[in-house]
């Protein structure tokens, strides 16, 4: 008997695996044993996918950002209880140096635990995303323009900013643009980061090598 292959619009992503902290992107924290399309991205080209160990990503073709899953941790790059309740209690995540008002924030912030559903996770600030990768409590990004943003757990210092604070806020890596580099890739481990880099082009280096250009 011959093989059949159904066929899918081109960019919906499919979700086979036996999790239940809503990686799938179906809605529902369910198995599933089958492949089965993400009806919330249906039609949206995708040009990227990563997951993690509880939470999955994915970027469009015109570099918008969705996530879903667990987000014990700040992740999805959406508001965290689990980080929250950390920073009242002043340990764990290495925030207790960060004083805040904890009536002003319940009062305002809606937390995400599990986001069951593709999320499009709007970043100030941030070009077009090219590529995009998930570490096992941790995601990191890499825009056009050649910066690197990372979030989620920190705590040994995966993030790159310099501590081993966690974060729910997609934050821009500093070490790479001010020693001039330029992030071309990013591959998260389970606990730790790596990045490709090239040398950034300088104004004063293309005036020496091609004064024309900038003519």
């Amino acid at each position: 008997m011959g093989n059949k292959t159904a066929a899918k619009p081109a960019g919906v992503e499919e979700g086979a695996r036996a999790l239940s902290h809503g990686q799938l992107g179906h809605g529902a924290l369910t198995s599933l044993e089958d492949p089965q399309a993400v009806e919330a991205l249906w039609g949206v080209p995708i040009k990227a996918v990563a997951a993690g160990n509880w939470h999955s990503a994915a970027v469009s073709s015109g570099g918008d950002l969705y996530m879903w899953g667990w987000n014990e941790s700040g992740q999805l790059g959406l508001p965290s209880r689990g980080l929250e309740e950390e920073k009242r209690r002043g340990n764990g995540s290495g925030n207790d140096d960060q004083p805040m008002n904890t009536d002003e924030k319940s009062q305002t912030d809606v937390f995400i635990s599990i986001q069951a559903f593709p999320a499009l996770v709007d970043i100030a600030n941030m070009s077009e995303i090219s590529r995009i990768s998930c570490g096992s409590r941790h995601t990191a990004a890499v825009t056009s323009a050649g910066d690197l943003y990372t979030w989620g757990w920190g705590q040994y210092g995966q993030l790159g900013h310099g501590t081993e604070h966690s974060t729910d806020e997609p934050t821009p890596v500093d070490y790479f643009s001010s020693h001039s580099l330029s992030v071309k890739d990013v591959v998260c481990g389970s606990w730790n980061t790596f990045v490709s880099v090239v040398p950034k082009e300088t104004s004063s280096v293309l005036t020496e090598t091609h004064p024309g250009l900038l003519n």
